[in-house]
């Protein structure tokens, strides 16, 4: 895969050497309530590179590793679609960059490689990540009830959302 350049950040697949870092944003407070993990965080993003239908792109700001956005495609031909999922450091929350590192996935999962639908799926009260995906041009389909796990063990919400290669960019 090719480095992607969105208007303020850069995607380029990630390599075992950007590991500690991501790592390092996982374990905020703030991403590791909301990104499922095991202890070893670093374990856990080596195991998504190993992982050959998943693709893992590191998110640069500036020259600095600040996330990472994935993705996955459904290649049944009758159910084709891809989706994306994505961490950020939230020191850098609120500036429009994981608008922007969606948005130029979603542009090359569709331009390049021809997906015609993609979804994500956030936690249903991940208000911050819901306005960012909107932003970027997803749309709600619906909640997904007792969809996954939070770290205190009982179920949560998830809601579907869905963007149309046919509708038109935000």
């Amino acid at each position: 895969m090719t480095v992607l350049r969105g208007a303020l950040v850069v995607l380029r697949p990630t390599v075992p050497a950007d590991i500690p870092a991501l790592a390092a944003i996982r374990a905020t407070p703030e991403v590791r309530a909301r990104w499922r993990g095991g202890e070893d965080l670093a374990a856990d993003i080596a195991v998504d590179l190993e992982d050959a239908g998943t693709r893992c792109l590191t998110i640069e700001s500036r020259q600095r590793i600040i996330g990472m956005i994935q993705w996955y495609a459904e290649e049944e031909p009758d159910y084709r679609h891809a989706g994306i999922d994505l961490f950020l450091d939230p020191a850098v929350h609120g500036r429009g960059l994981g608008t922007d590192a969606v948005r130029t996935l979603a542009r090359h999962l569709i331009d390049a490689h021809g997906h015609h639908r993609l979804v994500i799926d956030p936690a249903a009260d991940n208000t911050a990540a819901i306005r960012c995906y909107t932003k970027a041009g997803f749309r709600p389909v619906g909640i997904m009830r007792q969809y996954e796990r939070g770290p205190d063990g009982s179920w949560h919400d998830g809601l579907l959302m869905d963007l149309l290669a046919t509708e038109p960019a935000p």
